[in-house]
């Protein structure tokens, strides 16, 4: 069941499954991603690295930086994404390992 949100539903395009931290989510394609989550119901994206504050989307052009995300061991703004085919999102730092040597 999806959790109150206080975004509108996307509509328009085909729904595919992303995944955000063990999450499977219908999300719509070529949306941008910070949106998509949202309406979703996601709330926290990331946590500040020093007081563990949570945080999400705010200024949704890229300027903010509040909206990162960890995909294939890459951090990266969902606001500048889109949503593609099989997507697996992560908070950064609670990702899989992709390092060899761990």
């Amino acid at each position: 069941m999806k959790p109150a949100s206080p975004f509108l539903e996307l509509e328009g395009n085909p729904k595919v499954p992303v995944t955000f931290d063990g999450d499977v989510f219908e999300l719509p394609l070529g949306a941008n991603l910070a949106a998509a989550l949202l309406a979703a119901g996601v709330q926290v994206f990331r946590h500040t690295p020093v007081s563990g504050a949570p945080r999400a989307p705010f200024c949704m052009m890229g300027a903010c930086f509040d909206c990162l995300v960890e995909i294939d061991g890459v951090v990266r703004q969902a606001c500048m994404l889109e949503v593609t085919q099989g997507l697996c999102v992560s908070r950064p730092g609670t990702g899989e390992a992709t390092d060899a040597t761990e």
